[in-house]
């Protein structure tokens, strides 16, 4: 019998094109969604084609059950979201840190061969040095970014003692179709070309010349896929990104051009615990799980673009 893939947070916006990604490539599929950040619709043009389990993370008897028979697992549950987490880190902590140690026990107890986990870039902090690489010291700004890191040494931990493999994705600021655009906590993207498309102001916390690796979601995929298959990558982490950044100023101007519009942003207060540049250096993830950016920027906005037009 085929692998089975187990996808936590597979209603979310990068859970679900691990998920799709899978189901093209034939493989079996279990997903774990307790729609509190994921969303059906996302899932919508996989029903029948998948395992679907409504349950959540923080449930020690939920991870047990949803993890039998699981070959490979990859870990994309969470509460993604810097401001979200300075406004309530009891949930964020809940969801990110013992969230996470449920689903590595619950892994370790069923003989799971590899875990693949959502790491953050955030991790890093505010770096003079760009790019930004794992072997620096990490010196996270917000309770996410804490959380995140906690993550990754838990993994680490199942690793070296328990013999469970675990590679630890640090992902650099994704993009693409079925973000979701209407919480506030939503990537700067999807929220500059939603209200570019309603002909509204974009918002630009700080001045905007802050500067962000924008990594495309196929990329992200990608590292997955490859992450979960390699066989020198255990207890690793590496980044996910494609080694460039824009300024948000730059990034607008650019959609603006995309789309053909010419609106003032308006300009307020720096959120707490948003660092000022970020770029990836992935020579490490190269070497390690045979990473390369299969999307640039460019292309990435333009298929964002074209996705929102169609379905915004």
């Amino acid at each position: 019998m085929s692998k089975l893939y187990l996808v936590t947070g597979g209603a979310g916006f990068i859970g679900s094109h691990i998920a799709t990604a899978l189901v093209k490539r034939g493989d079996r599929v279990r997903v774990l969604d307790n729609f509190l950040t994921g969303h059906r619709h996302n899932l919508a043009h996989l029903e029948g084609q998948i395992e679907f389990i409504e349950g959540d993370i923080r449930d020690a008897e939920t991870m047990g059950r949803v993890m039998e028979g699981v070959h490979i697992v990859f870990h994309e549950a969470a509460i993604p979201s810097v401001p979200r987490s300075v406004a309530e880190p009891r949930l964020s902590h809940e969801a990110n840190v013992d969230g996470t140690f449920n689903v590595l026990l619950a892994a370790k107890e069923a003989g799971v061969k590899r875990l693949v986990f959502a790491a953050s870039s955030s991790a890093y902090g505010e770096t003079e040095v760009l790019p930004k690489r794992v072997e620096m010291y990490p010196t996270p700004l917000s309770p996410y970014a804490a959380q995140k890191l906690f993550g990754e040494f838990y993994c680490q931990v199942f690793s070296q003692v328990y013999g469970l493999e675990t590679v630890s994705l640090r992902y650099f600021n994704v993009f693409g179709p079925r973000q979701d655009p209407s919480s506030p906590y939503s990537g700067v993207i999807s929220k500059f070309v939603t209200a570019l498309l309603a002909n509204e102001p974009p918002v630009i916390f700080g001045d905007g010349e802050q500067s962000r690796d924008f990594t495309y979601i196929d990329n992200v995929v990608s590292a997955n896929l490859l992450a979960a298959e390699t066989s020198n990558a255990n207890g690793t982490v590496v980044n996910v990104g494609v080694n460039d950044r824009i300024t948000l100023n730059q990034l607008l101007a650019e959609l603006q051009t995309i789309l053909g519009t010419n609106l003032t942003p308006i300009y307020k207060e720096l959120r707490a615990g948003d660092v000022r540049h970020s770029q990836a250096d992935i020579t490490y993830t190269e070497k390690m799980i045979g990473y390369k950016p299969v999307v640039g920027l460019r292309e990435g906005l333009q298929r964002t673009v074209e996705w929102y037009k169609e379905n915004q």
